[in-house]
């Protein structure tokens, strides 16, 4: 069984997306597509940067949404789909859109604002994010329950075994981060971010948002899509719009997820879009796990060569 995993905030980098425009007009149609819904060149942001640009969260989350569905389409055409799918955070529009829950000029226009209204819910500066490495999960929310102090700190991305990521106040942000070593953490992170994503100082960014997803026509999803916000699969588009509301400032339980999608008999996964992030978690959750990335037109032989010996 053959999943594709979705990446989130993070990934973006100058200069995605252009190999595979340049070389197969289904890509380069979906870039097109982007520049018409925003009525603006999104392309030659992510082709030729700049990068200040790129990653204000506003313009990076509909970038990395428009590579996602590019390489996702190249992969359609070829004959290769899933049988479920997932994405991290953002990722979780990019696995809708590519299995036909969203409409991807839709999604498109929600992402951005999406990243707006994430970005205006907390003044630049006074909210932090960190990564807390080798600690079981379990203690690092004991550590940011003890850090609290009457503040916001609290477990935004569940993304592995030893790898959780802390959000809130810039302040209890760094006292979670020192109890987290004193719990017996190797590193604690700052990670560099311009908001606190995934915690409850995000909940103005849902409130704001909610009757704008609610809005949107849906359809029923090809295959499953599991949520990060239960882990659980979601088969109707009214399900999948409550999973992207409640996903604003709730946690991302990748490690949850990547285990669903294990037991519902998963043992290949392509990471459809820039970057290899969600690669090297899956391999960290799921040990046999069989991956593979499809960012450039070079990576798509390996890709293919997995799905033969998956379906063989």
């Amino acid at each position: 069984m053959i999943a594709f995993v979705f990446p989130g905030q993070g990934s973006q980098k100058v200069g995605m997306g252009r190999a595979l425009a340049e070389a197969y007009p289904v890509c380069r149609a979906v870039f097109d597509a982007a520049d018409e819904a925003l009525g603006e060149s999104l392309s030659q942001l992510c082709f030729d940067g700049p990068e200040d640009r790129l990653v204000l969260t506003e313009n990076t989350q509909p970038a990395i949404l428009t590579v996602s569905i590019a390489a996702a389409r190249l992969l359609e055409s070829r004959g290769i789909r899933p049988q479920i799918v997932a994405g991290h955070s953002l990722g979780e529009y990019s696995a809708h859109v590519a299995v036909g829950t969203l409409d991807f000029a839709d999604a498109v226009r929600i992402v951005r604002r999406r990243g707006r209204y994430m970005q205006e819910a907390v003044p630049v500066g006074t909210g932090a994010m960190a990564a807390v490495i080798g600690l079981a999960r379990d203690q690092v929310a004991a550590a940011c329950a003890e850090a609290a102090e009457g503040d916001v700190v609290a477990p935004a991305n569940l993304n592995a075994p030893g790898q959780v990521v802390i959000a809130g106040t810039a302040a209890a942000v760094q006292r979670a981060g020192e109890r987290a070593k004193a719990r017996g953490a190797r590193r604690v992170i700052p990670l560099p971010v311009s908001a606190p994503f995934h915690c409850a100082l995000m909940k103005p960014a849902e409130d704001r948002l909610a009757p704008e997803l609610r809005a949107l026509a849906t359809w029923t999803p090809r295959v499953p899509v599991v949520a990060n916000v239960d882990a659980e699969p979601k088969t109707d588009g009214p399900a999948a719009i409550e999973a992207l509301v409640r996903q604003v400032s709730a946690p991302v339980r990748w490690e949850d997820v990547v285990g669903r999608l294990a037991s519902a008999g998963v043992r290949a996964y392509v990471e459809v879009g820039p970057g290899t992030v969600l690669s090297g978690l899956v391999r960290k959750i799921q040990r046999d796990a069989r991956v593979a990335s499809l960012e450039t037109p070079a990576d798509l032989e390996a890709v293919e060569r997995l799905v033969q010996e998956v379906q063989a």
